[in-house]
């Protein structure tokens, strides 16, 4: 096996172990129950908003499921071949080196962090909405911040707590999900021949270049609403058999996923007019209402809480390892690759759920601040699978001995069509916010993808400062010893 330096550069100095005890069906359930989320409330009536043709609305979901599907051999690749907890970060920092991980490690630290918070807020919306005594601001940030540590004290007791509560609640989601399709399918006839009976939408599709516009648009928002089905890779060094596990992983994600998304949104075809979903910030309760009467909301809501105290859980364990892994690579404390005799990296969790808390708090103070600091950190997102991509190719190049128990299929092309197309949402995030500014002559307040990129020039000498200060750790360290 050929290697660089870097591959063994800063090796892991953690204190404790990470117990290699997961399978493929925890790196499943950890995708599934981190990606169907609220996401699938919301984005279906924005897609239908900007591409209200039900045709041209089911091929932009299967062109974003295509998306994955070109990626998904990439990342089993790259998972495969360097089996580490803590994401993509670790494919970054062995290609690009110390300060292209940093970036990734962080943004993807921070953004799981808050995606964490969001979904805490939004379960305790949905409470509210179920039983009226917890309803209210001061009651939500209350069950917010409760979630978040609750989850946060179950997975302290050890990873077979965290990857067990994930297979139940993966499990629940999925079957809820399911008995809801059937249900619809079954007893909607009457609300698919209302439907029929209300004629086609009478919204306008875009034409030209606007419609590619709403095509990109719609696409992005498919894109974000699927990101995680790469789960498993937060978890390479716990998982038992990573050359073979992690591959299926991700691929038996990818299917799953797609499969649930697709039929969601045919029951919202076949329930709603398309001028009833376009727009609509809960189409499913709306499909649900029309099925179950009154008793459709409480349905779905329930269902939605089920799916996204998953994905909490899922979200707390994976920015817990990637915190840990950075602070194993000298890019954090030293004190943070802490590791309990349960698996779990006891000071990385605190660290996180501390994170997860306060951007509960910000979300309470100032919604709108919240959701920008979201939105910015989205973009990263795609960044990161930019920087993945570019690293299977400089991998490829750099390291051709290196062991690779799974290959990409369909490299080069695969990856490069994933790569592209990355490059391309970047800078679909980029340039309309950048012409709409200039248009206006207004550059204030800056877009989130604008402060993206103002974050990202100010990440280097945070990038120094913690890297100057875990160094000097190790060296306390080794002098005490």
């Amino acid at each position: 096996m050929t290697t660089t330096p870097l591959a063994h550069s800063n090796p892991p100095r953690a204190t404790g172990r990470l117990l290699k005890v997961l399978g493929m069906w925890f790196g499943v359930a950890a995708a599934f129950g981190n990606t169907i989320g609220a996401g699938i409330v919301r984005t279906p009536g924005d897609v239908a908003r900007l591409l209200p043709n039900a045709w041209i609305f089911l091929g932009v979901w299967i062109l974003g499921g295509l998306y994955a599907l070109s990626g998904a051999s990439s990342m089993a690749e790259l998972g495969a071949a360097i089996p580490r907890s803590g994401g993509q970060y670790n494919f970054s920092r062995r290609a690009l080196g110390d300060y292209a991980g940093f970036i990734v490690g962080w943004s993807d630290w921070l953004s799981t962090c808050g995606t964490a918070a969001a979904v805490s807020i939004v379960i305790a919306e949905y409470s509210g909405h179920l039983f009226p005594i917890l309803a209210g601001t001061t009651k939500m940030e209350i069950i917010s911040i409760a979630i978040i540590c609750g989850f946060g004290v179950l997975q302290w007791r050890g990873i077979k707590w965290g990857s067990g509560t994930q297979l139940a609640s993966a499990t629940m989601k999925a079957a809820a999900f399911l008995i809801l399709v059937i249900a619809c399918f079954l007893l909607g006839g009457p609300a698919h021949k209302d439907a029929i009976e209300s004629g086609a939408s009478s919204l306008s599709m875009p034409t030209g270049w606007s419609l590619v516009i709403a095509v990109m648009l719609g696409l992005q928002a498919v894109i974000y609403t699927v990101d995680g089905w790469d789960g498993i890779i937060y978890f390479g060094e716990e998982v038992r058999n990573p050359g073979r596990d992690i591959p299926r992983a991700i691929f038996g994600s990818v299917f799953s996923i797609m499969g649930i998304y697709l039929l969601l949104n045919l029951v919202a075809l076949y329930i709603l007019p398309m001028k009833e979903i376009a727009g609509n910030n809960f189409a499913l309760g709306s499909v649900a209402g029309r099925v179950f009467g009154s008793l459709g909301d409480p349905i779905i809501r329930s269902i939605m809480v089920v799916s996204m105290l998953s994905c909490m859980n899922a979200n707390q364990l994976f920015c817990t390892r990637t915190l840990y892994t950075m602070s194993c690579d000298g890019l954090f404390f030293r004190r943070a690759t802490h590791v309990n005799a349960g698996g779990t990296p006891t000071i990385s969790l605190l660290l996180s759920t501390i994170i997860g808390v306060l951007f509960v708090l910000i979300s309470f103070l100032n919604a709108n601040a919240f959701e920008h600091v979201i939105d910015m950190l989205s973009f990263f997102f795609v960044a990161n699978y930019t920087l993945s991509y570019s690293s299977l190719f400089i991998l490829r190049k750099r390291e051709p001995e290196m062991n690779r128990p799974y290959k990409a299929w369909g490299y080069p092309w695969t990856t490069g069509i994933a790569l592209v197309a990355s490059v391309l949402f970047l800078m679909g995030s980029l340039l309309p916010d950048f012409l709409d500014a200039v248009r206006a002559g207004k550059y204030w307040p800056p877009s989130p993808a604008m402060l993206a990129l103002v974050a990202l020039v100010l990440s280097y000498p945070v990038f120094r400062i913690l890297k100057s200060v875990s160094k000097r750790g190790d060296g306390n360290a080794a002098n005490n010893s």
